[in-house]
């Protein structure tokens, strides 16, 4: 016997298995991004089907080795959440829908809970937490450079593929531009945390080189997201520590920064020629776009399928599109409320905006660095939800897990 244990005992470390968890969750949460960089690629099995692999047993020990509570606040969301999942596997009875609807209903019902569940624990367990942020500032520039290096040599690597789809294309860059986002969010939060110059400048450098990458794949959500994460999480992080001036501060100082930027690009005009995602600004903008197109249609339908909504993944069915769920509304929000009329709308409403005003209620009464963190995360993939990406995606579900998270406290069990 040694420390009250047998000899030869092998004994668990409650904080390496949150370390490990929050590892699993970043790279599935950000695995369609991951699998576009060489060592991705090059990884003899599928990262995605790897860390969905390991992440469950993991959970596991970590719901076993802590004490959870929960806030009163989370009933609305997570009832919200329940139920939209529920109507939409009802709508799916009168959905026209033959091809989308198998593939939509199984990420709803079988990959969106756990995601959610998953967000919620890691974001309560603190070493599960810190080591979801490490991964994610280590993840943005390794993205951020294979996509430097793929539009160099003409050859983007996507899902760990050579010569993928040229329409994935598209799906890479909003990835890509995704994990950079979030990745940068995180690290204008650590020049505010940082107590000496040295570290300042090295967070500094270390943000704004993100902000060059994102001007690379042409994804414009992704580089509006990043500043905004910019903008508002380090605030985020000074308000809720109680540091009102310092966060107008820091709003004023990143805002006049953003916009310096932005003229010296547009004066030197030869300058954007390979900053695809500033060209994609300057082609048209939201008018050579066909979300505008996809929004009205969604709202026209919505009010023609009174009072039931069109049925799950029946959207494109309806706006003359044919089974193609690429053209799926763009809107989280016009989705439901197509799809499942007005209580999907008003479920959707309950769990997503219920997560949004929690994590906004919280931020005066959790600690400082995580409201913050939590922040920097989902607010990238929050503004997706709102743009892009259908209800059937892995990582808004993750995100908002997330958000709820900070209406929980995991301690240890000793």
């Amino acid at each position: 016997m040694k420390n009250g244990q047998p000899l030869g005992a092998i004994r668990v470390d409650a904080a390496g298995i949150g370390s490990l968890a929050g590892l699993a969750g970043a790279a599935l949460h950000f695995a369609g991004a991951l699998k576009s960089t060489p060592p991705g690629a090059a990884l003899p099995v599928d990262l995605t089907l790897l860390a969905a692999a390991l992440l469950p047993p993991l959970l596991a020990v970590l719901l076993l080795t802590r004490r959870w509570w929960l806030h009163g606040a989370l009933a609305l969301p997570l009832a919200g959440a329940a139920l939209l999942w529920l109507w939409l596997v009802l709508a799916g009875v009168w959905s026209r829908s033959a091809v989308i609807l198998p593939q939509k209903l199984p990420e709803i019902v079988l990959v969106a809970p756990p995601m959610l569940v998953a967000g919620m624990l890691l974001g309560a367990d603190a070493s599960a937490r810190r080591w979801l942020v490490r991964a994610t500032l280590g993840a943005g520039p390794l993205v951020a450079a294979s996509v430097a290096w793929g539009l160099a040599t003409g050859n983007i690597v996507l899902g760990g593929m050579v010569g993928a789809q040229p329409d994935l294309l598209r799906v890479q860059y909003q990835l890509a531009g995704l994990a950079i986002a979030c990745a940068a969010g995180l690290g204008a939060v650590r020049i505010v945390e940082a107590p000496a110059w040295p570290s300042r400048l090295f967070w500094s450098a270390y943000t704004l080189g993100l902000a060059a990458a994102a001007l690379l794949p042409g994804g414009r959500m992704g580089l509006i997201s990043l500043g905004l994460s910019v903008l508002l999480t380090p605030a985020l992080r000074c308000w809720s520590a109680g540091r009102t001036g310092l966060a107008l501060r820091w709003s004023l100082a990143a805002a006049l920064a953003a916009m310096l930027g932005a003229g010296l690009l547009l004066l030197q005009f030869q300058a954007m020629e390979g900053l695809r995602t500033l060209e994609r600004f300057t082609e048209g903008g939201m008018e050579a776009s066909a979300r505008p197109a996809l929004w009205r249609a969604a709202l026209d339908w919505a009010g023609a399928a009174l009072p039931l909504g069109l049925g799950t993944g029946g959207f494109t069915i309806a706006a003359g599109h044919g089974e193609r769920r690429g053209l799926y509304p763009h809107n989280h929000a016009l989705e439901a409320f197509a799809e499942g009329g007005p209580l999907g709308l008003v479920l959707w409403l309950c769990c997503f905006g219920g997560g949004a005003v929690l994590l906004l209620l919280r931020a005066r009464h959790a600690a400082p660095a995580r409201v913050a963190q939590i922040a920097a995360l989902v607010l990238p993939v929050g503004l997706a939800a709102m743009v892009s990406t259908d209800l059937g995606n892995r990582m808004v579900w993750f995100a908002l897990g997330l958000a709820l998270s900070t209406g929980m406290v995991a301690k240890r069990v000793a």
